[in-house]
């Protein structure tokens, strides 16, 4: 039972089986706020894995599929069938799932990037979901309660006009060349299961759109630098990009994945004329906000300014405990299921939707596009 005394939504997932890490993320998440319960699932592309996956996660056995397209149709026609599909496999096999899915009327939590292409992004845009099936797309470090209350401050007009935007995103686990037994790395650094980025589709997208969700600023072009260190590696791992946004507002990004030290600097920076916003992922429970001609103010979870309601939804813990990483892709869950229920309109505008997946892919597509043209300003508009 939910914490709300609601009855769990039956959830299945594609991928995600032996082995798969961001498969007990969304597990995991799926499971604090008590809103879902997994019942079925088509868990590898592997037959033998996913039913040994299927048996280990204790689902019924006719509930263990060894096809997305299998589980799709049985579990649509089951009085007791599926109401939400986790996918949490490689890019390239995020349309042909979603597709399936959303056709059939069951909605879907699709992790990013998308797709592994922009047109098949757009493709799933015209697909005229059944039974008004919904779509969430899993960006979640928009779930952490401070970086909701970064967007309210931005919204309110507290840091004026914005004008420079500084997020990165740096890790060192891609330093050397993968090992084809890590199955993280080998389908991250593959063109045919990634798509046309590397580092700037696993990352750079999380920085890209935790910009936008906090500013709110539209994107006009970028200058792009993408590079591959290491020697063979086929997709980027390391990426600099410059951007322009509707207004004036200038910003930059760096996402690297082979910077020695770093194990997942997620950083924020936004000023605007009258004041600054400053956030680290690795330490989310707090956010510097100063300002201009004032002292630095140190703004908690739980602090000392007004928290606004996007803000302290789905705070489960006192201040002063720490939530992070799984509490925030839980508050996403959350609030989809209460979307799905019917019961959530506000959080409507705070859930990342189709149209941001699809403008990740723009910002991928014009990012590769630019460096390949000696990092020449490519418009959204013309990708």
């Amino acid at each position: 039972m939910a914490e709300n005394g609601a009855k769990p939504i039956r959830l299945g997932m594609v991928g995600g089986g032996t082995g798969a890490f961001i498969g007990q993320v969304h597990r995991i998440a799926s499971r604090i706020d008590g809103d879902f319960e997994l019942v079925a699932g088509a868990l590898s592309s592997r037959p033998d894995v996913a039913k040994e996956s299927g048996k280990n996660l204790g689902l019924a056995g006719d509930r263990i599929y060894t096809s997305y397209e299998e589980m799709a149709k049985a579990e649509s026609t089951r009085p007791d069938g599926i109401q939400a599909v986790s996918i949490v496999t490689p890019n390239h096999m995020h349309f042909g799932p979603t597709k399936a899915f959303l056709e059939a009327g069951i909605h879907v939590i699709c992790d990013k990037p998308i797709t592994s292409s922009l047109d098949d992004a757009r493709k799933l845009a015209d697909i005229k979901p059944a039974n008004g099936a919904k779509f969430l797309l899993t960006h979640n470090y928009t779930g952490y309660p401070l970086i909701r209350q970064a967007r309210e401050l931005v919204a309110s007009g507290a840091l004026g006009n914005i004008r420079v935007v500084q997020a990165e995103y740096a890790q060192d686990w891609l330093t050397e060349p993968a090992d084809e037994d890590n199955k993280q790395a080998a389908w991250r650094t593959d063109p045919a299961r990634s798509g046309a980025g590397g580092c700037i589709g696993d990352i750079g997208t999380h920085a890209y759109n935790l910009l936008r969700f906090v500013t709110g600023l539209k994107t006009e072009a970028v200058s792009a630098d993408l590079t591959a260190f290491v020697p063979g590696r086929q997709l980027d791992d390391n990426v600099h990009i410059m951007l322009r946004f509707e207004g004036g507002a200038k910003g930059m990004l760096w996402a690297s994945q082979v910077a020695v030290g770093k194990e997942n600097g997620l950083q924020l920076r936004i000023y605007g004329d009258k004041g600054g916003l400053e956030w680290s992922q690795e330490n989310p429970n707090y956010m510097w906000f100063t300002e201009f001609g004032k002292p630095r103010q140190l703004l908690t979870r739980g602090g000392s300014i007004s928290v606004p309601p996007a803000a302290s939804m789905n705070v489960r813990i006192p201040a002063g405990h720490p939530e992070g990483y799984l509490e925030a892709f839980a508050t996403l869950y959350s609030q989809f299921a209460a979307v799905i229920r019917g019961e959530g309109a506000e959080f409507e505008s705070l859930l990342p939707t189709m149209a941001d997946g699809i403008e990740g892919m723009q910002f991928i597509t014009a990012s590769v596009k630019s460096s390949q043209d000696d990092s020449k300003w490519t418009r959204f508009a013309d990708v």
